[in-house]
């Protein structure tokens, strides 16, 4: 055995109390660290022959790269919508490594187990029935692309094609409808071989990213019985948006089509009770994305992909070999999505969920949706800033206020790359109806009034120093 491993092994505890030192410290930095960091330049390091050891490896990275660790798990990183990681879910990760189960197969652990029950408390806390079934997968884009590459197999068996053994040759197009999807829909478009020009954009409500229903009905007419897949959004990117998914389902009474829901984040309000009336009619679709890194608060990577057709799911992803063989009363894991090889992914979401129920989750995502209101207020009530759509749920989309216009899209820029060096915020261009804008996402446990309070008082540092 490599001597270097030989070492390692007979130092471990001493080399796992180090790193829990260094995990402790990045913690506790993360008040005063800064939200985002841009990389430096540095001389490329090259394979050594003889490798450093374990101890002397850990050195070098935090000599070369801890302090261009951003505090994107912390409480003011408001770019995308990245949740962080909550105590529970942080020990729960550390776990999946120390554990490293193989999920594929059953039979050889308990880990399949733990991801059933946490799929059922899943279902539980976006209040949905028992005939959905799921996985977890990496994020968001795996979610939506299970979900639609089990819709392409549904939509086109009633094609008279089955594209998992004969793929898409000789089948018409399939129509996918939808009025402000996330972009990676139409990534998964582009992988599926179902084409991104076949997304068909349906008219949104005035002033609103999200859909017409009659207009979507109107299209739904003029397909004259074929059918097709509908994308409803619950939470957009831009403004958290909600398509009024209860009359888009009702339509499934008289019209074909599968009904995938993307509630990648906003899926998730369902377990409030304020606002679980946005996510109305989530039942009714054929199939659900939910990112658990987003608004549960587990590390990266984790999602979920929920159906109500796993007969077709199966048959999507089934995984035939007869060295797999060692699956029970219901299919393995490595038949329900594009990963044969995949983490423990459900434990973090299990332990987390066990911790603190779904009133923790309830308080969580209530209070970061009332902090986006303060800001929001503060901008709107601004000779700075601008809103640029209500604040709706937990993101506040806004711009630089200008006269005779809006800024351009390179001002954004510059104040956004201004704002990252300040540090104690960090927030992410948009466009929205044609104007560039900035996004901020409010979707941290840790989040609080002050982290709020230091977040305005950047931007508006900020925005005052560059017109000065």
């Amino acid at each position: 055995m490599d001597e270097n491993l030989v070492l390692d092994l007979e130092n471990l505890d001493r080399l796992l109390e180090e790193v829990n030192m260094e995990a402790r410290r990045f913690l506790s930095s993360l008040h005063n660290r800064p939200a985002a960091v841009a990389p430096s330049a540095k001389a490329t390091l090259e394979l050594p022959q003889s490798g450093l050891g374990a101890r002397r490896a850990l050195k070098l990275f935090l000599e070369r790269y801890e302090q261009e660790m951003g505090g994107s798990s912390g409480p003011r990183y408001f770019g995308f919508v990245v949740g962080g990681a909550t105590p529970a879910a942080l020990i729960g990760d550390w776990l999946v490594s120390t554990f490293d189960q193989n999920l594929s197969q059953q039979g050889s652990s308990g880990a399949p187990g733990v991801e059933l029950e946490t799929l059922r408390m899943i279902r539980q806390l976006l209040r949905l029935p028992e005939d959905f079934s799921g996985s977890f997968v990496s994020g968001a884009t795996m979610s939506n692309f299970v979900g639609l590459a089990t819709a392409r197999q549904w939509t086109a068996l009633r094609a008279g094609v089955n594209v998992v053994s004969d793929g898409l040759y000789g089948i018409k197009p399939i129509q996918v409808l939808s009025a402000s999807p996330h972009s990676s829909v139409l990534k998964c478009m582009s992988m599926l071989g179902m084409g991104r020009k076949n997304w068909l954009k349906i008219e949104c409500l005035p002033n609103r990213e999200t859909m017409n229903v009659s207009s979507l009905q109107s299209h739904l007419e003029a397909l004259a019985g074929e059918t097709c897949i509908v994308v409803a959004s619950a939470g957009t990117v831009n403004t958290g948006d909600y398509d009024d998914i209860e009359r888009i389902g009702a339509l499934k009474q008289k019209y074909s089509f599968w009904l995938h829901v993307d509630g990648a984040f906003g899926g998730l309000v369902a377990c409030s009770p304020k606002l679980a009336h946005l996510t109305q009619g989530m039942e009714l679709a054929d199939s659900i994305a939910i990112d658990a890194h987003k608004w549960l608060n587990v590390p990266y990577d984790s999602a979920i992909q929920l159906t109500r057709h796993q007969d077709v799911q199966y048959d999507v992803f089934k995984n035939n070999a007869a060295y797999l063989d060692t699956r029970r009363n219901q299919p393995a894991f490595a038949d329900l999505g594009p990963e044969n090889s995949r983490r423990f992914r459900a434990l973090p979401a299990w332990l987390t969920m066990v911790a603190y129920g779904r009133s923790g989750y309830q308080e969580i995502i209530e209070r970061n949706c009332e902090l986006a209101q303060v800001l929001g207020g503060r901008i709107e009530g601004s000779d700075t800033f601008k809103l640029l759509a209500p604040v709706r749920i937990n993101i506040v989309c806004f711009t630089l206020k200008r006269s005779g216009g809006g800024p351009s899209q390179e001002e954004v820029r510059t104040f956004l790359d201004r704002v990252r060096e300040d540090g104690r915020t960090f927030l992410t261009p948009t466009l929205y109806n044609g104007t560039p804008g900035i996004r901020a996402a409010l979707s941290n446990w840790r989040t609080t009034t002050s982290d709020v309070d230091m977040a305005w008082s950047a931007l508006m540092e900020v925005a005052q120093a560059m017109s000065s």
